[in-house]
């Protein structure tokens, strides 16, 4: 991808946003030779930095973002702290911390926007933490009022919930747990998800329908609707914007477009685009 990628080209969304809608799951990636990758890092992406994400935005109808560090970053979180003291006012963050973040970075971090740590346990992205970390991490940023966001694949979700339901303050399941949509509304990977939305602590973010689906994304609809009614004053929705690791060449239209499907009341639209991010991570109401 360029950093001049032009949009003017590309379909605009039949559904038009709200007024402060909010991508709260996308990321900015590079440009590696200002912040480099990761060593360590399980695939190298193409520069997406944050000139390229406004553009997509500004493309969609897009007002407010929530950053999320990706992997291929690891815990040099510079790239997307750019991105939020560039538009301090519309742009939040999630950051990846490990055991060498120190307390003045996490303070930093605060002071730019970030809200949130994101721990993987995706298999074919390293595999779960080391646990002592993770513990720990949760009581740095607890005094903060920080939230953590899990990346869990569908057969983790059973395992890992007994886990999950103990912990010590707010916590965001990515990508709906990356439930496969073959398999239905009624499959157990699911169920324990909805299991776990019983909990005041749970978000789940509505994102990641090109995940487990493919265009037009028919049968990823019916779980996001499902999780959308369960819990409508905690879901979250982002484009997922570049789309690391995707199986296809998704095109940000079309999950916008699929909005009224997953939420066909424009009330629940403006929680899941707008009031809801705006509570979670401290934008001004609309």
């Amino acid at each position: 991808m360029s950093a001049t990628l032009d949009f003017s080209t590309r379909r605009r969304p039949a559904f038009t946003l709200p007024a402060g809608a909010t991508d709260a799951h996308c990321h900015v990636f590079g440009p590696g030779n200002v912040f480099p990758y990761a060593p360590n890092r399980r695939y190298t992406p193409e520069d997406a930095p944050k000139e390229m994400l406004k553009a997509l935005h500004d493309h969609l109808g897009v007002e407010r973002a929530v950053i999320v560090q990706a992997s291929c970053h690891g815990s040099d979180n510079r790239a997307m702290l750019d991105a939020l003291n560039w538009r301090p006012d519309h742009y939040r963050g999630v950051a990846i911390l490990d055991e060498n973040s120190t307390g003045s970075q996490i303070a930093e971090m605060a002071g730019a926007g970030v809200r949130g740590a994101r721990f993987n346990f995706v298999k074919h992205l390293g595999g779960s933490p080391n646990m002592e970390v993770f513990h720990n991490i949760l009581r740095r940023i607890k005094p903060l009022g920080w939230h953590v966001v899990l990346h869990v694949d569908a057969p983790d979700i059973i395992p890992l919930s007994d886990m999950i339901k103990t912990l010590p303050l707010p916590f965001i399941i990515d990508h709906m747990g990356r439930v496969p949509a073959k398999d239905g509304v009624d499959q157990k990977p699911l169920q324990a998800l909805l299991e776990l939305a019983k909990l005041d602590k749970c978000w789940i973010k509505v994102c990641g329908s090109e995940r487990i689906d493919f265009p037009p994304y028919d049968k990823a609809v019916p779980i996001a609707k499902k999780i959308v009614d369960t819990i409508p004053d905690k879901v979250l929705w982002g484009t997922d914007f570049p789309h690391p690791n995707s199986t296809h060449e998704a095109d940000e239209a079309d999950l916008v477009d699929l909005i009224p499907k997953i939420a066909p009341d424009p009330a629940v639209q403006k929680k899941l685009l707008v009031d809801n991010p705006a509570r979670l991570y401290g934008f001004n109401p609309v």
